[in-house]
């Protein structure tokens, strides 16, 4: 299993953990990759970051709160089987994935059955999706962002 797939994996487990404590770091049971060492963490964008936060206000608030603390029943189960929208700041899940899986999961294109998440394509570009991910990433500590930069450069660095 590839450096990319492990993180993933351990992300998506992580995510699917009804218990335990989703504040805490799983970036140190990481491999590193042996053939290149991860860039430091790119700095965000002001205006994307200013951006963002008026596209999540129009388009992700009414689920995820205004302040980013999701449902506080995020972490158990409807009748259904699916989950309520789950906090977007670093007490939540969503830095465990890489930007190209949040991007698929906020257009429809990534197959989670135990998510109610609307499907944005065709209401939001891909730059106006990036754009949200850098105003949620300005709300995470230096810990998460920096888990989240590594598990997005293995990602697309395709192992």
């Amino acid at each position: 299993m590839t450096a990319a797939a492990l993180a993933a994996a351990l992300g998506i487990a992580a995510c699917s953990a009804s218990g335990g404590d989703d504040t805490t770091i799983p970036s140190l049971s990481l491999p590193t990759l042996a053939t290149a060492e991860v860039p430091p963490v790119p700095d965000l964008d002001l205006a994307a970051v200013v951006r963002g936060e008026e596209l999540y206000r129009q388009h992700c608030a009414v689920c995820h709160g205004p302040d980013l603390a999701g449902d506080p029943g995020w972490r158990t189960p409807n009748e259904d089987g699916s989950y309520p929208p789950p906090p977007q700041d670093a007490t939540g899940h969503t830095w465990h994935h890489p930007d190209r899986l949040l991007v698929q999961i906020v257009t429809g294109e990534a197959d989670f059955p135990e998510s109610r998440m609307p499907d944005f394509a065709g209401v939001l570009t891909e730059q106006e999706i990036r754009d949200i991910l850098d105003y949620l990433k300005s709300s995470w500590g230096p810990e998460e962002r920096a888990f989240q930069w590594r598990v997005t450069w293995q990602d697309e660095q395709g192992g």
